[in-house]
């Protein structure tokens, strides 16, 4: 899949982000990128927090070990994890189906 990349050390994911939705959640795949709808408004640096605490929680993580490398001030961001042994085609996985 070309919206991930899995290294040594993590996964870079590519993300397409959209703040200012109703709520936080994945939005399935938008071209070469993860769609997150960020349920946080673009100001102030909210919806890149937002968008670390969803992954996080998500993936079972600690805030810590997602950071996102590109994209700061973008809708599109690469963002790494690390965690090693991580499937990122589980992210689109809703309640245990197929979002």
């Amino acid at each position: 899949m070309s919206w991930y990349q899995i290294g040594r050390d993590g996964v870079t994911i590519q993300i397409q982000a959209q703040p200012g939705a109703k709520r936080t959640e994945v939005a399935g795949l938008y071209g070469d990128c993860l769609k997150l709808r960020l349920a946080s408004p673009p100001v102030d640096g909210k919806a890149n927090e937002c968008l670390i605490e969803f992954l996080a929680e998500r993936l079972g993580v600690k805030r810590g070990q997602v950071k996102i490398t590109r994209g700061l001030s973008s809708r599109r961001k690469n963002v790494f994890v690390a965690v090693a042994g991580f499937q990122p085609a589980a992210l689109l996985e809703k309640d245990g189906e197929k979002a």
